[in-house]
């Protein structure tokens, strides 16, 4: 006759085997459905309403596409969105030209711990706060006080630069953060350097995944630095440079705290 007990403990195990994935799964889909999916599907509800928040829910008033004929026909959005446009170019851009290199060197140069160091030391914008390094960034733009326009206030002065910057001093100083024309390019400057060091990380993990037999046997080939990094290196790191050309657009696009603080929400 078989044990009761000892039957519910084989049937108690076998529930165990099969739930113990989704237990252990179930925190994270936990937080995305309330903090991921649930804003995301309110967000989209609350498009076709008219709500006034201090309402309640029961304030909501269907109105259809309405908001959406509203923000295509508004004018400031078009003019936002083709500023955002411009700074995915000049910011971007260039944070690619420069670490996707950056990051080659660093791989072929440098000895493991040395190249930690300089991996670090370029992985720190991004971990420091928007909020601070955009702080910073507006002192070095200011317009009276600030640090590039005393540099170009001494460059254009000083005897021994003045013949090549003494244009300058007639319009010094220049209000970086004021004028429409200055204003995007001090911005992109701000998340050049806040973001190309992370992708420099994200290209060096890349290339150290490639195998160094691969560049040995192209040195046996006779193919110089140029051919490594042409014909072996960048094809293999397709995959990791669309991921992050995509990250970067999706950046850019919600990009507000480094032009918010820099101008005090005034714009330029």
């Amino acid at each position: 006759m078989s044990n009761p007990l000892g039957l519910w403990r084989r049937w108690w195990a076998r529930r165990q085997q099969r739930w113990a994935p989704y237990l252990f799964i179930s925190p994270f889909y936990i937080l995305f459905l309330t903090f991921g999916l649930f804003p995301i599907v309110f967000s989209l509800t609350l498009s076709f309403h008219s709500w006034r928040a201090v309402g309640g829910l029961g304030t909501m008033r269907w109105i259809g596409l309405e908001n959406y004929k509203f923000l295509l026909t508004d004018p400031w959005f078009w003019q936002s969105l083709w500023n955002t446009l411009i700074l995915l170019v000049i910011s971007g851009l260039p944070q690619h030209l420069i670490a996707l290199p950056l990051a080659f060197l660093l791989n072929r140069r440098l000895p493991p711990r040395v190249r930690h160091l300089y991996s670090a030391s370029y992985f720190f914008p991004y971990i420091t706060s928007t909020v601070a390094i955009s702080l910073v960034f507006g002192t070095i733009f200011g317009l009276h006080y600030g640090i590039l326009n005393q540099l170009l206030n001494y460059l254009a002065s000083a005897t021994w630069s003045r013949w090549l910057f003494g244009w300058l001093k007639a319009s010094l100083p220049i209000n970086w953060l004021g004028k429409a024309v200055y204003i995007k390019p001090s911005i992109a400057i701000v998340v050049l350097w806040h973001w190309f060091g992370w992708n420099t990380i994200l290209y060096l993990a890349g290339l150290q995944t490639i195998p160094k037999e691969l560049f040995e046997a192209a040195k046996v080939d006779g193919a110089n630095v140029w051919h490594e990094f042409w014909h072996i290196s960048l094809p293999l790191l397709r995959p990791i440079i669309f991921f992050a050309v995509t990250m970067t657009i999706i950046g850019n696009m919600q990009l507000f705290d480094e032009p918010f603080i820099l101008t005090g929400g005034t714009g330029g």
